[in-house]
């Protein structure tokens, strides 16, 4: 490739305390050469490619920590090809691929094949991680050390928790041995079994099974209290409530150490979104009231919600058309994750720079990948784009296969006009 240099771009990069106007000059191999404000056009050869900016957000490519593809198994709902082209027209370069696959990404052979089938498929990173347990039934755990050699990011069940305290006293123990991320999904089974949305006025009303606040903060509340016997990497997927908050400031500032999750739609949304049995509304933690949703924005503002996920979760329309107890949960997430986070810019919740913190650096840190900035010598993952211009969600526009999300009309502010992936152009709208 030649080399690139991008000009008159509003710099955002938290990993650098940078946002400031200046140039990046990207060379041959696809990485960051020089970037910032005293960049001249003298740093890039006579042959490099001029890019004008024109005065437009540049930032490091986004790193998605919770996307579900469908291979293999599920290729009806999504596949590598798909998920990547979404995945590049929200920004997305790297991202963390859930192991809840037919079948399961629990054994060697399995990562293998993921592996070699995303090398040949996928047009953005992907980072592949393994089930906790064998099966996801939450009984025994997999072998830790050879998947992580095998190129493994961390372990989740996914939508699943571990439910025994035995068996997660033995992981935690396990993982803080061999340094991996386990990746928990704090709900207690007994709990919310045959819940669907958020225990409440909402769930009365309409007459559904409600999921109580308390499933999700018993299991965090247990597992930081195994964190404190056994300290692994530990990270919790996605919280929900303003309960849990609380359970994970009083830890934090006891001076444990662990990462924490949430997701667009719990930051977007909340349980009176839902109307009338809006199906695509049903997602997995549940939507909860707003006075959540609220103390969820000021949780990432106070350094407690280290990361955004899209929790993209592709599903058929034949899955989602079925009475409310019945339908799917997911929503799609990954093309949409930056335009709805802009969303707390806008509305002066949140500063720009922290937002872009949470989606960049702060993911790729808890991975321990060397993506989510554009220091010199990184590879050129970039996303640029408008922070104002509006425009409205369109299910049919979008490039998922499956077209179930819950911000279907939805007006927002910001598009990305172009993502680079290793310096090379791989989106432009």
């Amino acid at each position: 490739m030649t080399e690139k240099m991008l000009i008159n771009a509003r710099i955002i990069d938290p990993s650098q305390d940078m946002d400031e106007k200046g140039s990046v000059v990207v060379d041959e191999n696809g990485k960051i050469k020089s970037i910032g404000k005293n960049v001249k056009k003298t740093d890039a050869s006579p042959a490099a490619e001029i890019i004008d900016l024109k005065n437009n957000i540049l930032i490091p490519g986004i790193v998605d920590m919770k996307a579900f593809v469908g291979e293999p198994g599920y290729e009806y709902k999504e596949n590598f090809r798909t998920l990547s082209h979404a995945a590049l027209a929200g920004g997305v370069t790297s991202i963390v691929t859930m192991p809840n696959t037919k079948p399961l990404i629990d054994n060697v052979s399995m990562v293998d094949f993921i592996i070699r089938r995303g090398r040949d498929k996928a047009s953005v990173n992907l980072f592949p991680s393994a089930t906790l347990t064998r099966e996801t039934e939450g009984k025994q755990m997999t072998e830790f050390g050879l998947l992580s050699a095998k190129g493994i990011v961390g372990f989740t069940d996914v939508v699943k928790t571990v439910q025994s305290t035995e068996t997660m006293a033995k992981i935690m123990d396990y993982a803080s041995d061999i340094g991996v991320l386990i990746m928990q999904h704090a709900e207690d089974y007994e709990l919310s079994k045959n819940g669907c949305i958020n225990e409440g006025e909402v769930s009365t009303r309409l007459g559904l099974q409600g999921i109580s606040y308390i499933a999700e903060k018993i299991i965090i509340e247990r597992d930081l209290s195994l964190l404190n016997e056994f300290p692994c990497r530990y990270h919790i997927n996605q919280i929900s409530s303003k309960e849990s908050l609380e359970v994970i400031k009083r830890n934090k500032e006891g001076g444990l150490n662990f990462t924490v999750g949430v997701s667009i739609n719990n930051l977007s949304l909340n349980e009176n979104d839902i109307g009338d049995f809006k199906t695509f509304l049903k997602v997995s933690p549940p939507l909860r009231l707003e006075d959540d949703r609220l103390t969820l924005v000021q949780g990432i503002k106070s350094g407690l919600i280290d990361v955004i996920v899209s929790d993209h979760t592709p599903e058929d329309e034949e899955g989602k058309r079925l009475p409310f107890a019945q339908a799917a949960t997911g929503a799609i997430g990954i093309e949409t994750l930056l335009p709805l986070a802009l969303e707390m810019h806008h509305n002066e919740s949140l500063p720009l720079k922290k937002i872009i913190e949470t989606l960049t650096i702060n993911p790729a840190k808890i991975l321990k990948i060397n993506k989510g900035t554009l220091k010199r010598g990184s590879d050129a993952d970039m996303c640029v784009f408008d922070l104002d211009v509006p425009w409205i969600i369109k299910a049919d526009l979008l490039k998922s296969k499956s077209k179930n999300t819950a911000v279907e009309e939805r007006k927002v502010q910001g598009k990305v006009l172009m993502t680079f992936l290793n310096g090379e152009l791989a989106f432009k709208y």
